[in-house]
């Protein structure tokens, strides 16, 4: 999708740190992972805190970050969404690397260091909630919540057409945990959205699903705490 040019710099900085991947192996961590159901073509196990360490030697690079997607190990993946740019970031990079992962952890990464932080974030949170892949729906589903976190200050008008696509999630037993985490992110960004989405999980009793009915009484639980509604008092 994308054609990388190399130079003298970006190769040496790309085998430089395939090296420091290799040094920061985990064997044990993989077997976790493994258990967890997370598995990859090649992953080295090394933490993210080693991977923070590494990224934090080298200069954001959007061509070095395709280099790293491309070669396809768990630590190159990760650190390829810790070292590109958001700015050169294209629509077609966002859809071929979302469809193209295979775990959650890859999907949550993705979200948190690079995606959240594109042009492109609330358009491509939207449309891949009515993706027809599992991961793809789930990165939609997290990268609303990043969204709901990061962009406090951005106008709820942005936040509302999540609420016209939701309804179907809600039914995906496997979406149910990433669902509750990002909805509750979502009705705790302001006293408006809260109380909008307050009312979508009313309606979610409505729907003859018993995930749907399950996740409405968790999020009206939370959304309507004391907690949660003294967070909004304290904020005006």
């Amino acid at each position: 999708m994308d054609f990388i040019i190399d130079d003298p710099k970006q190769d040496r900085e790309f085998r430089q740190i395939l090296t420091k991947i290799r040094l920061a192996k985990n064997g044990e961590t993989v077997e976790q992972m493994k258990q967890l159901g997370l598995t990859y073509k090649l992953n080295w196990g090394a933490s993210i805190v080693s991977l923070r360490e590494i990224a934090k030697q080298y200069q954001s690079n959007h061509l070095l970050a395709l280099k790293l997607w491309n070669k396809q190990w768990r630590e190159t993946m990760i650190l390829a969404a810790m070292l590109d740019v958001p700015s050169e970031v294209t629509e077609e990079q966002m859809d071929y690397w979302t469809k193209s992962m295979e775990t959650t952890e890859i999907a949550e990464t993705l979200n948190t260091y690079l995606w959240s932080k594109t042009k492109f974030a609330f358009v491509k949170s939207l449309e891949w909630c009515l993706g027809k892949k599992h991961l793809v729906r789930f990165a939609g589903l997290n990268l609303m919540g990043r969204l709901a976190i990061a962009e406090k200050s951005e106008m709820d008008e942005l936040f509302e057409p999540f609420f016209d696509v939701l309804s179907p999630l809600s039914k995906d037993p496997k979406l149910k945990q990433v669902f509750y985490r990002s909805f509750i992110l979502l009705g705790m960004k302001s006293k408006q959205l809260n109380e909008i989405a307050i009312q979508f999980a009313e309606g979610l009793k409505a729907i003859d699903s018993e995930e749907s009915i399950s996740l409405a009484a968790l999020i009206l639980s939370e959304l309507r705490s004391e907690y949660v509604q003294e967070s909004f008092v304290k904020n005006t």
